[in-house]
């Protein structure tokens, strides 16, 4: 019981339901954080794929989900999280129903942190969840756009992830943002084309408007 590093995969989501429904929340993002993630990175990096067990453990653990934000999400991010861990955890985020004002702050704080194709996974993944965002939120959101897009005019452009996450962005959010807004996502639009998606993504933010 004390040597966690030692858990099959169906102790740990044993274990994890017990501090889901029973540990305060810094708790639990404590034993998320030391534990948890560590074993999910393993298993993901020996077999290239999620174990079941430890999938349904990171849904038990969303049942926490500052818990899971501070405990998972943002460390694996600031920690070189790869395409494919991303892809398999924003896969847990999809399907489970989380409150806004928890995924309101992750994705503000996924907006502040240095580009990575995974930051782009995730902040598409709780776009596509619908949620009505806090002003401040979707503000930090054009920052965070035309940021990545002046670090992405140094190093050759940006990939194809963050043109995804501009548009799923655009498609949810374009009566939101700001006249000043719009403006600033305008300038990015000409600094990083993407022939199947900047059209697109002008076409929700200003109609029928072309590049100029």
């Amino acid at each position: 019981l004390t040597r966690p590093d030692k858990w099959t995969p169906q102790e740990m989501f044993a274990a994890t339901r017990i501090f889901a429904s029973n540990l305060n929340p810094a708790m639990a993002q404590r034993f998320y954080n030391l534990i948890l993630l560590d074993a999910v990175r393993a298993d993901i990096m020996a077999n290239k794929t999620l174990n079941y067990h430890y999938y349904m453990s990171l849904k038990k653990a969303l049942y926490k989900p500052s818990a899971f934000y501070k405990g998972v999400l943002l460390p694996l991010c600031k920690s070189g999280c790869t395409l494919r861990e991303a892809a398999i955890v924003s896969s847990v985020l999809a399907k489970v129903s989380i409150p806004v004002h928890h995924s309101a702050v992750a994705i503000h704080k996924l907006g502040g942190l240095p580009y990575s194709g995974a930051a782009s996974v995730f902040i598409k993944t709780l776009l596509g969840k619908k949620y009505s965002l806090p002003v401040p939120v979707i503000e930090g959101l054009v920052v965070h756009f035309k940021t990545s897009a002046d670090v992405g005019s140094k190093e050759g452009g940006m990939p194809v992830l963050w043109h995804q996450a501009l548009l799923e962005f655009a498609e949810r959010y374009k009566n939101s943002i700001s006249k000043e807004g719009k403006q600033t996502l305008k300038v990015v639009l000409k600094m990083h084309h993407h022939k199947g998606i900047t059209p697109a993504v002008r076409r929700e933010l200003f109609g029928w408007e072309d590049e100029k």
